[in-house]
């Protein structure tokens, strides 16, 4: 299932829908203003609040957090040693890592466990240059997840880069 993000900058307060394949609203992204640190919530179209992304206070390294229903799911830090510039790593709560590779910030880049693909995010299925897409590859994976991982990495590069 392909997911379209219409990319905007994502400063906080920003709230924008994520719509999925056939134009139907899948996810509000909720900006939260006025925070001590940066929050995101991933809502689905009723409103109910999926994942709250974030920003880890006191981190040696930047980090964010992904949560569900008040606990915690995940970690997102970028890899300290990596060859490759723009790599991300995605520690769930009962272990398992995921890695996100490729260039994050032209929107070009990949998920994956274990070397399997989970999703896909690319600008090249789209002639206008603000819209991309989270093409989540298997369907027994929690796509709001997935979404959340993209949408975090990408404020995570854009923060470093200093477009916040």
């Amino acid at each position: 299932m392909k997911y379209l993000v219409r990319d905007k900058i994502f400063a906080i307060g920003d709230d924008y829908w994520i719509e999925d394949e056939r134009g139907r609203q899948a996810f509000l992204v909720d900006g939260k203003a006025l925070r001590l640190r940066d929050t995101l919530e991933l809502k689905d179209p009723s409103g109910y609040v999926l994942i709250t992304l974030r920003e880890k206070m006191l981190s040696l390294r930047d980090a964010m957090t992904l949560e569900r229903d008040g606990e915690a799911l995940a970690t997102v830090r970028k890899k300290r040693l990596s060859l490759l510039r723009n790599h991300y790593r995605v520690t769930l709560v009962e272990g398992t890592e995921l890695d996100v590779s490729g260039r994050i910030l032209d929107r070009e880049f990949v998920v994956e466990y274990d070397g399997e693909l989970l999703a896909h995010i690319s600008r090249q299925w789209f002639r206008v240059r603000e819209t991309y897409a989270v093409n989540v590859v298997r369907e027994d994976t929690d796509a709001a997840l997935l979404v959340a991982v993209a949408v975090c990495v990408i404020r995570m590069a854009e923060k470093e880069r200093g477009e916040d």
